[in-house]
């Protein structure tokens, strides 16, 4: 069957998520902006919330659920790709030329946790020659961790049609969206299941566009965050691409403040149900304008698309595209605690079905709203998910969903 989504919250079948690892243990109150994260995590207690969060989809809904750290040990068993995956790693440190005598000394469980949590000049001092090593004592990691990566939204989108691989808008993370893009190429529970959508064959450096920018609104319209993460070049090509595959007629570009609190469109609104919607205030007010791709011509076997820019707030376009659209504000609840919720992601709860969802506890203001809403709450607990100012949509990354 191949894969595609065509709701945000229809009931979820298949999801990929991360569990965190000892690639949150590399950080420090040092490293932790050079390793692009925000703050430095308890691991075990961090874990321990993710386990809830996982057991919670698997109770609730019966989904089935892949963890990247499974299907990247799994696809590194075939040699090629080990090195493939090992030699993009340690070429982004310039140290491309580490890789035969690295992976000579490596197994392939090494391989991937290295792939994930980095692995430093230490690790590996008395497995390699000296030769190797000697102008590396300044450097700390040989590869990088990647403690981003429990956010697997960020690597990839699946919409109406296939599947959306990331080019990431910081080229530390750009990693993360690789191994993803190998896992769906290459491991056999997905192989032959999808369509690729993004980024284009022909785009040796593609615009950069971020999973958490795509919103599907309904079967034939989708809305993408043009952010401080996604680029407009990136939406008009995914944009031409929707629409020459059949599946989609409307994508709307939807301009965001560049800033670090709108980073994704996914922090602006999220859908709960058929028609209920939930918003950041401040957020969707701050939109700046929208616009919306269509198709204009086919001429031979090239499909041409024009953007028209709407003069609609995006309130009114949810309300054009949504019938019957409800939509309930995290304002609903003192502005004070809003402002401190929406910190914490109070906007980006993940549905599983349609009108229930996962929240993090700690936003209590949020989710006693949302429950007045008609809204069936699920909280995980979050002191430590939470650090990473991402919230539980960020964490997963859906694989299918029932159609109806």
């Amino acid at each position: 069957m191949q894969l595609s989504i065509s709701s945000e919250f229809r009931r979820l079948r298949e999801v990929l998520i991360h569990r965190p690892g000892k690639e949150i243990d590399r950080l420090t109150p040092y490293n932790k902006k050079l390793l692009l994260f925000e703050d430095v995590p308890y691991l075990e207690e961090m874990q321990r919330e993710h386990d809830v969060f996982t057991t919670t989809i698997r109770e609730k809904c019966g989904a089935k659920v892949y963890f990247f750290e499974d299907l990247l040990l799994d696809i590194l068993m075939k040699d090629t790709l080990r090195r493939e995956l090992m030699n993009e790693a340690l070429s982004a440190s310039r140290l491309g030329h580490l890789t035969d005598e690295l992976l000579g000394v490596l197994s392939v469980e090494d391989c991937a946790k290295a792939l994930m949590a980095g692995i430093k000049v230490h690790e590996v001092r008395r497995k390699m020659s000296a030769v190797s090593l000697a102008d590396l004592m300044d450097v700390a990691f040989l590869i990088p961790p990647c403690p981003n990566l429990y956010f697997q939204r960020d690597t990839a989108a699946m919409v109406p049609g296939g599947m959306v691989f990331s080019s990431m808008r910081l080229p530390e993370r750009q990693r993360e969206a690789n191994m993803v893009r190998r896992i769906f190429e290459n491991h056999a529970h997905f192989t032959d299941r999808f369509q690729k959508l993004y980024p284009l064959d022909a785009h040796n450096n593609p615009p950069s566009i971020e999973g958490g920018d795509v919103i599907i609104l309904n079967e034939k319209a989708v809305a993408i965050g043009y952010s401080e993460r996604t680029e407009e070049k990136a939406i008009y090509h995914l944009a031409k691409t929707l629409i020459a595959a059949g599946r989609v007629e409307r994508i709307y570009e939807v301009h965001l403040p560049k800033k670090r609190n709108f980073m994704h469109l996914d922090t602006v609104f999220t859908i709960l149900d058929e028609n209920k919607v939930l918003t950041y205030p401040d957020a969707i007010q701050s939109v700046q304008r929208v616009s919306m791709y269509v198709r204009k011509s086919d001429e031979a076997a090239e499909v041409h698309v024009k953007r028209v820019h709407l003069k609609a707030s995006l309130r009114e376009i949810l309300k054009q595209e949504i019938q019957g659209l409800e939509i309930i504000g995290t304002d609903r609840v003192n502005q004070e605690y809003a402002l401190r919720e929406q910190w914490f992601d109070g906007a980006n709860v993940f549905t599983i079905g349609p009108g229930q969802v996962i929240s993090y506890n700690r936003n209590k203001h949020t989710n006693r709203a949302l429950r007045e809403f008609g809204i069936e709450v699920l909280e995980i607990p979050s002191s430590e998910l939470s650090r990473g100012l991402g919230g539980p949509r960020c964490m997963s990354m859906p694989i299918s969903r029932e159609s109806h």
